[in-house]
């Protein structure tokens, strides 16, 4: 056996090589000895070959690194198996790769290479065509106590179903049809082209039968040859805790089936959520302005607050300023996909200053404005006005 080479010098790569630089060393030595371009040359099948074996080591860090350590000393096993050049190449079992072996490995590698190339001199058989429906979009509106608790909902949709009569084919009776002729039943067809590179093969989809592989001799009447009726039918499905307004739930295989059958196109569902009267949302959290009365913020007292699912009543202390927040813990709206994970109802203490009094209440209101603890000190409008800053400054992070 010929002594092998080093691996960096079959690429045409220095050591400090990057993975890229690898890479299109490898893909550039794959073009030039691809059998396709060489037909019936051996010497370049085995360059090919020495190629794909370098490349499989020096792309993988692991055996990049074991290579640079003990280069080919390492045995048939030391890169994780045997191939062709004595175990260098780690991805293929002890029986030598063969180039079957090199296009399933890297097919990355050559689907990079724009197309074209077949698999040793063997073309390969692309898919079938599939025919597919087109999706449709509808929009759902949501409360907020759908939004807390998830909900299930049951819609009567117009959408395009196979037809009964042909079984979905378009074809009288679901039989009426025979192979295309032009692609022998595959769906496709290969035009081959001469290129720089030399004879380039490549497939598309058969323009005679639209890549379905058969031919409709007589039209299903029920459905003029199409395969599809339009249709009312309901669909039911589930709207999960914690969806926001413009979340897009798909729901596989529920949209319009398509033409001459095949796959049915997906129902998206759009969520729009209504705004609630008392609560606004922020991610998970509510907010709810509350507006005090001058006595119960000087004196302290009580208030109710509206929640999702009722109303709760929360403790107000005597000398609540305007601009306090208020935080029910828990109480907000939970995580879409993670219903554990709940926020909060944030309350923002507003106090409200009456427009128009009385002469009873004006005279109550001017007895007090000389009283110590009612008009405020220096201090305290700075504590307060600090307070009202911060608050501002996070609505402006967006906090």
């Amino acid at each position: 056996m010929a002594e092998k080479r080093d691996y960096y010098e079959v690429l045409g790569v220095s050591k400090n090589a990057t993975a890229d630089e690898i890479k299109k060393a490898y893909r550039k030595k794959a073009i030039q000895y691809h059998p396709d371009k060489n037909p019936g040359d051996k010497e370049a099948e085995e360059k090919f070959k020495e190629a794909a074996e370098a490349y499989d080591v020096l792309s993988d860090a692991e055996k990049r690194q074991k290579y640079d350590q003990f280069g080919h000393s390492m045995g048939p096993q030391g890169f994780g198996g045997g191939g062709s050049y004595g175990g260098g190449f780690g991805g293929f079992g002890g029986g030598g790769m063969s180039m079957e072996d090199i296009f399933a490995h890297f097919g990355d590698i050559f689907g990079d290479m724009g197309g074209g190339f077949s698999s040793g001199g063997r073309t390969r058989q692309p898919r079938k065509h599939v025919n597919k429906g087109t999706d449709l979009r509808i929009t759902v509106k949501v409360s907020l106590n759908d939004v807390m608790n998830g909900v299930d909902k049951k819609l009567k949709i117009p959408r395009w179903v196979a037809c009964d009569h042909c079984n979905g084919t378009g074809a009288k009776d679901g039989t009426a049809f025979h192979t295309c002729e032009r692609c022998h039943g595959t769906g496709y067809v290969t035009t081959v082209q001469q290129t720089f590179m030399g004879p380039m093969q490549s497939q598309a989809v058969c323009p005679e039968c639209n890549g379905e592989g058969k031919v409709i001799t007589e039209e299903c009447s029920y459905c003029h040859g199409t395969g599809i009726n339009k249709k009312d039918e309901i669909v039911s499905f589930h709207i999960p805790a914690g969806v926001e307004d413009g979340t897009v739930l798909t729901l596989r295989g529920q949209g319009n089936a398509p033409r001459h059958g095949g796959i049915n196109g997906d129902l998206l569902i759009v969520i729009q959520e209504e705004k609630n009267s008392e609560l606004i949302r922020d991610g998970l959290d509510l907010i709810y302005n509350l507006m005090l009365d001058f006595p119960t913020a000087a004196l302290g007292g009580s208030a109710e607050i509206p929640m999702v699912d009722g109303r709760a009543k929360v403790k107000i202390a005597a000398g609540t300023q305007p601009g306090k927040v208020l935080r029910l813990r828990g109480k907000g709206l939970p995580q879409l996909n993670n219903p554990s994970v709940k926020g909060d109802i944030l309350v923002n203490v507003m106090v409200y200053v009456p427009e128009n009094l009385t002469d009873a209440e004006k005279a109550a209101v001017e007895s007090l404005k000389e009283q110590p603890n009612i008009v405020p000190t220096e201090s305290t409008s700075k504590r307060i006005f600090s307070r009202l800053r911060h608050i501002f400054n996070k609505e402006n992070r967006g906090e």
